[in-house]
Formats: structure tokens, C-alpha cells, sequence
């Protein structure tokens, strides 16, 4: 009997599961009939000026998608060693040099830290930020430079476009033009873009490159006025006057910010380096004073502490004057 009654469990539960997979393949089907209904639907109304705007509006949808990749991509192309170099104007200079360069780095700073005779801690912390964090400093730093120096030529390189196009000339030859003109940062993109656009690639995509290449609001922002002009037919030179015109402002506003948080700026500096003077000028005076400081368990609890919570108040006043415009 408990046999029997085992089967029949059994029995059931392979019934059960049966008719739940035939359930989702009728519903499977069902789905798929209802779509192909509605598409022969859809291609029989469509006609004339239907199929126009629909044309029109797959445009607009291709193009909007293009845009949203590329800036969603750009975060994760960010990360990468290879993307890092060409921001920084290192196009040429392959992905081993860097990572050579690092272990040059954390040698040299491990064996300084040796040469020291400081604990293993921190030799070991030293040697890893010399091999991470020094080259990546240096590449952000050098990234930073050179976008700045690309807005301050931006508006000028934009505007000796708007004159060439006004004169008649092509959106390429007026690249060209403007790749010859300028040196630089914005010398060196337009030349790509006009090179690229050589080779088969078209304007907005050349554009989009030329933005991944240098991640700021006004090279997005030209990159998708050119794709829009490519897609829509509208006046380019109307749209980078008005480019200019905000890219002029926004720079305007961003001066205006630094002026007025440069108190705030000096008086953290201050602040922060009090400490350490204070400090160094205690120790030059009587070193016996500030032993207790450096070799008592006590102190260098306390010394730790100080330097934390320096940090983090340097941290706090940081973000508090750091205006994104």
C-alpha cells in the first residue's frame, strides 16, 4: 500500500509539471500569433505618409540609442587603462608602457621606504601605492590639464568654424581647417575626427569618438549637435554659435565659483597646516617635549587619531567648496 500511494505521488507530480510546460507553450504560441497579427496589421495600415513619419521617428530612435550607449558605455570605457592614456593625450603609447611604468614606480618607492628602515606595514602599503596609485595619479592629473586647456580654445575653435561655414565651406574641410588653426588638445581631436570621417566613418560617429576621447559636458554636447544636424538637416552654424555662446557662459560661471570659494579654499589650507607647523616648529625647539608624541603607545594612538579626523574634516571642507557647474 504505501507502495502504491508513492506512485501515485509521483504519477501526480509528473502531471502536474507536464501540464504547466504545455500551459507555457500554448501561452508561448498564443504570444507569438498575437504579434504576428499585429505586425501584419501594422504594414497594412501603414502606407503614404504613415511610413514617412514612421521613418522619421526610427531616426530619431536610432539616434537617441546611439547617444544613450555611448554615455552609458563611457562610465565603463572610463575604467579602462587604454582609454585612460588617450584622455590624457598618451593615443600612441601602448598599454605594457603603462603598467612597465608602475612596477617602476612601486620599485622605486619600495626600496625608498626600505632604504628608511620603516616597518613592513608599511613598506608593503608604500610599494602598493606606488605601483596603483602614482601612475593613476598622474594620468588624472594629466587628463585634468588637458581638458582644460581644451575649454579654453573650445569657443574660439568653434566660432572660426560658424565663419567657415557661413563662407560656404563643408563641415569637413571647416574640421580640417580648424585641426590646422588650433594646437593642442582641440588641434588633435578635430584631426582625428577629420580622419576618421576619411576612412568611412561618419560625422556623428566621428563625433562620439572625439567625446568618448574627451568625457566633458561641452564635447558631448557638440558631439550631439553634429549627430542631430547629420540626422535632422537644421543649421550647424546656428547650433555652435549658440554652443559657444553657452560653452562662453558656463566657463564665466565656473570662474565666478573659484573666485568666490577661493577664501574658503585658503582658509582650509590654513587651517589644515597649522597642525603640522605647530608641530615641526615644537619639535625643532625641544624634541624632548613632543617624544611622548612619536614613541608612546599613547601618542601614536593619539597622533593616529588627529591625522584621521584631520583627514576627514580636509575631506568635509573639500566637498563643501567643490561646485560642479
Amino acid at each position: 500500500m504505501p507502495s502504491a500511494l508513492i506512485i501515485f505521488l509521483v504519477a501526480l507530480v509528473v502531471s502536474v509539471i507536464l501540464g504547466m510546460i504545455a500551459a507555457l507553450m500554448m501561452s508561448t504560441r498564443k504570444d507569438q500569433q498575437k504579434r504576428a497579427l499585429s505586425i501584419i496589421a501594422g504594414e497594412a495600415v501603414v502606407s503614404g505618409e504613415d511610413a514617412e513619419r514612421n521613418s522619421r521617428d526610427k531616426r530619431r530612435a536610432d539616434l537617441a540609442k546611439k547617444l544613450q550607449d555611448s554615455n552609458a558605455t563611457k562610465s565603463k570605457k572610463s575604467a579602462e587603462i587604454k582609454d585612460k592614456l588617450q584622455q590624457a593625450g598618451f593615443a600612441n603609447v601602448p598599454v605594457k608602457n603603462f603598467w612597465i611604468a608602475s612596477i617602476l614606480s612601486g620599485t622605486i618607492v619600495t626600496l625608498l621606504l626600505l632604504s628608511l628602515s620603516l616597518s613592513k606595514v608599511i613598506v608593503v602599503l608604500g610599494a602598493f601605492v606606488g605601483f596603483f596609485g602614482l601612475p593613476r595619479l598622474f594620468l588624472k592629473f594629466k587628463i585634468k590639464r588637458r581638458q582644460k586647456k581644451f575649454l579654453e580654445d573650445f569657443p574660439d575653435a568653434l566660432e572660426a568654424m560658424v565663419r567657415l561655414l557661413k563662407a560656404g565651406m563643408p563641415v569637413g574641410e571647416a574640421i580640417s581647417m580648424v585641426s590646422r588653426e588650433f594646437t593642442g588638445p582641440v588641434g588633435e581631436e578635430m584631426a582625428r575626427v577629420y580622419d576618421e570621417q576619411k576612412i568611412g566613418i561618419t560625422m556623428a560617429d566621428a563625433c562620439l569618438h572625439a567625446a568618448e576621447r574627451m568625457p566633458i559636458t561641452e564635447m558631448q554636447m557638440f558631439a550631439t549637435g553634429i549627430a542631430i544636424q547629420q540626422q535632422t538637416g537644421s543649421s550647424l552654424s546656428e547650433i555652435l554659435t549658440n554652443l559657444a555662446r553657452v560653452i562662453r557662459a558656463r566657463f564665466r560661471l565656473k570662474r565666478k565659483v573659484q573666485a568666490l570659494s577661493s577664501e574658503a579654499k585658503s582658509s582650509a589650507m590654513i587651517i589644515g597646516s597649522l597642525p603640522i607647523l605647530v608641530a615641526s616648529g615644537l619639535y625643532a625647539i625641544n624634541p624632548e617635549y613632543m617624544y611622548p608624541l612619536f614613541y608612546t603607545l599613547k601618542g601614536k594612538f593619539f597622533l593616529g587619531g588627529a591625522i584621521f579626523w584631520m583627514s576627514v574634516g580636509g575631506i568635509i571642507m573639500r566637498q563643501m567648496i567643490n561646485f560642479k557647474v
